[in-house]
Order: structure tokens, then sequence, then C-alpha cells
């Protein structure tokens, strides 16, 4: 049996979407089962409510021999160690279950003596997670490039993407997609053993420049990189409901990586994965950029 946790996200999603396809026992952790394919309802062993919850995944786990475990951040958190503190109760019920196997989704940066915000505290559940005894595959990851979806409003309004980060410094953006075939390569293989972490990089290193550049060319417009105040990043997660706590943190990791946190893993063959920013735009931010053109006109 394996166990889905964050199947309605976007790594999630696409863990599960891919082990449908296979012979396999699977039950998911949802708050919301509506969310949920019709085809995942009809298949998987659904389990209603948080996987921060004691008594949700002392039930799901109940049988389980690997579990794919995402906690995505809280912006209400009064720390961004929230991480860590939700995923107390998982690290309990591996225990006393016996689960084999996890996979897990953390971040580059592990070594690095920086202090790195939600990165640090992602570290920080891996090593939780690891005192379980059980087998580990962390995969570390840089910026997902899916995150440039939230800037479709800036991009079709003003022709504009903005991050608190200079605009040359280049990042190995990793398609969620990518993220998701790495893990259930994983899942599917009941043979590793031991604890390690499992760097998942894109294809090349790119600066926000040339993810600009690449865009205009995608959209047929212009598109330009403004780098971003910090501060007034602070604020508008500030006025987006975010704690100081949690809005500090976000600070602290976008400072980490612009002096190099996601830089430090030598690139491999093993370590890269094959979506390129310039696919992804075409396939993913493009359809994007038209549907809110549409609504728009």
């Amino acid at each position: 049996m394996i166990v889905v946790t964050g199947a309605t996200g976007q790594i999630g999603s696409k863990v599960l979407e891919r082990l449908l396809r296979q012979d396999e026992a699977v039950r998911v952790i949802v708050r919301t089962p509506e969310k949920l394919p019709a085809e995942a309802r009809a298949r998987v062993d659904v389990v209603v409510g948080s996987h921060t919850d004691a008594d949700v995944v002392d039930k799901a786990f109940a049988g389980a021999d690997t579990v794919f475990w995402l906690m995505a951040a809280d912006p209400a958190a009064a720390s961004v160690y929230s991480y860590v503190t939700a995923s107390v109760p998982a690290a309990d019920a591996i225990v006393r279950h016996g689960v084999e196997r996890i996979v897990l989704i953390s971040a580059l940066g592990r070594g690095t003596q920086l202090h790195a915000g939600h990165v640090s505290a992602s570290i920080a559940m891996d090593d939780l997670l690891r005192s379980t005894g059980a087998h580990v595959r962390a995969l570390t990851c840089p910026g997902f490039m899916e995150n440039l979806l939230r800037q479709v409003p800036s991009i079709v309004n003003s022709g504009v993407i903005s991050f608190p980060m200079p605009g040359g410094i280049p990042f190995p953006y990793v398609s969620t997609g990518d993220i998701a075939d790495v893990a259930v390569r994983l899942l599917l293989d009941h043979t590793w053993t031991g604890q390690e972490s499992i760097g998942v990089l894109g294809p090349k290193d790119i600066t926000f420049e040339e993810m600009a550049a690449i865009l205009s060319d995608v959209l047929g417009t212009p598109i330009r990189f403004e780098p971003g105040d910090p501060e007034q990043f602070f604020k508008d997660l500030m006025g987006y409901g975010h704690t100081e706590a949690m809005a500090r943190a976000f600070i602290a990791m976008t400072t980490a990586k612009s002096r190099g946190l996601d830089n430090f893993l030598p690139r491999t063959p093993e370590n890269s994965t094959p979506t390129t920013f310039r696919s992804w735009a075409e396939a993913v931010l493009k359809p994007a950029v038209e549907a809110a053109r549409q609504a728009a006109s």
C-alpha cells in the first residue's frame, strides 16, 4: 500500500495520476475528496482529513508500506518550523505502523550553513522523518517552474515577471512533473534501502532575465524581469494573510537563494531532469496566459 499526501496539490496530483497507471494499491489523504478526479475516487482508498492530524495519519498509515510525504507551507503558522511540528503525528504513526519507506519533498541547501527560512525548516522536517528509522529518499528540489503561474496576472497586465532576487543569477529551476516522475519511480521500487538525499534539478540553470526572454518569444509579446524589493514583498505577503514569521521566512529563503543556496549541489546526468523552461512555458504557462487574456477581453 502506497499512501499519497498532498494528492490534490501541484506535485501530489501528478504523483497520483502516474501511480494510477500502475497495478498498485494506493491510499490518499485529502481534506476535500471532491477535488480528486473521478477516476481516482473510484480506484483509491480515501482518508478524509489533514495529514497533520494524528487520527488521520494513524488511519492512513495502517498497513502501508510506503508514504509519499509533502508538507505545504502554512501562511498562518506562528513559526516556519511548523513544517516540523505538523509532521510529528506522521513520524509517530510511521514508527507505530512500521512503514518501511518514505519518499518526501525536501529542498536543496543541506550543509550550506545558510539560514533559509522555509528551506531550513523543510530540511529539519526531513531529519525528523529520518529519525523514525524508515528507509528515506528526500527529493531535494530548487524553485518550481510552476511558481510563475502565480504571476500570470502581472504577465497579462504589465508584461512583467518579478521576484525579490537578482535577475542575472542562474538557478536550476525544475518542473513539478519531473519531480513527480522521480518520486513515482522510487514509490514503485520496493527494493531500495537506507536514507539518502536525491537532488532533482532542471536540465540547465537559468536566470530570471533568460526566462523573460524565452517568455517573450513563446508568448509573442515583450516580457521583462523586474527585481522586487524584499521589504515590499514582505508587506505584500502580510497583506495576503501571512504571519510576520512566515513572511520573514520567505524573505530569508530568497536571500539565501540569491547567495547560491540552490547552486551548491554539483549537476550530474542523474540529478538533471528533462523538461526545459521553454517546453514547460509552451505546454503550461502559455495556455494559462491565453486563458487569462480571454477572460479579461
